[in-house]
């Protein structure tokens, strides 16, 4: 069995590579592919860059060079839901991409021709990360599931934050997870989008991703081993 793991930020890939056994290097379009093992399960790791493209190119050359059952996109999100608090897990069972815009034809915001207004993560994944909720063995912070919603915007307006929310009823923002969900979905690679958070848009949330980027990657890093320890 091999997982494809992917994350966009220099934090995030830090933090896998705290948590995976590290076998060989290879690169890629200058982007670098790492293989080895996570509780003895091949993976491969690559770190994305930011944004919806440079998570879609990284997503498909994953796919066609390494072809992997699982592919994992892991990192950091700004938190919608008045609930979530700082380092806080989403499971993300749905993806949708908030600034993609057709409506001028009829359809609604989010929708994508081909592929709908909405794309769901794996079942079989979604239900082994299901148990770390119902078993929280002491966490001293939320798992929760449902929506993650992307767009090429790092987003600090207090009214886009709202307006988000409220229109997808979306856990938290972020800007790759939608997009690797789409290419994943049009290659049929089971897929999980697993986010922390690391700020919540308030006009200066910047400073605050700053801060807690680091831990908050490590901790949904964490989350990954104990999936792939499940499957």
């Amino acid at each position: 069995m091999k997982f494809g793991i992917i994350v966009a930020e220099p934090e995030e890939y830090e933090a896998m590579e705290q948590i995976i056994k590290i076998e060989k290097r290879n690169r890629i379009y200058e982007l670098t592919f790492v293989e080895g093992t996570i509780k003895g399960k091949s993976c491969v790791v690559v770190k994305c860059g930011i944004g919806k493209v440079n998570a879609a190119r990284a997503t498909q050359l994953l796919i066609d060079t390494y072809k992997p059952e699982y592919i994992i996109d892991v990192g950091v999100a700004g938190g919608l839901n008045p609930r979530l608090q700082i380092g806080d897990i989403v499971i993300g069972d749905c993806l949708v991409q908030h600034d993609f815009d057709i409506t001028a034809f009829g359809h609604t915001k989010g929708y994508i021709t081909g592929i709908g207004d909405k794309i769901y993560s794996d079942d079989i994944l979604v239900a082994k990360l299901d148990k770390l909720i119902k078993n929280p063995e002491d966490r001293k912070y939320q798992i929760l599931k449902g929506t993650i919603a992307s767009g090429d915007i790092f987003c600090t307006k207090v009214e886009m934050k709202d307006k988000i929310y409220a229109k997808f009823n979306a856990q938290c923002v972020e800007m790759e997870g939608a997009a690797v969900a789409q290419v994943c979905y049009l290659c049929n690679v089971p897929f999980i989008v697993l986010r922390s958070i690391s700020d919540t848009p308030n006009g200066k949330n910047e400073k605050t991703y700053g801060q807690f980027i680091k831990p908050a990657a490590e901790r949904c890093c964490n989350i990954v081993k104990e999936l792939v320890e499940e499957i």
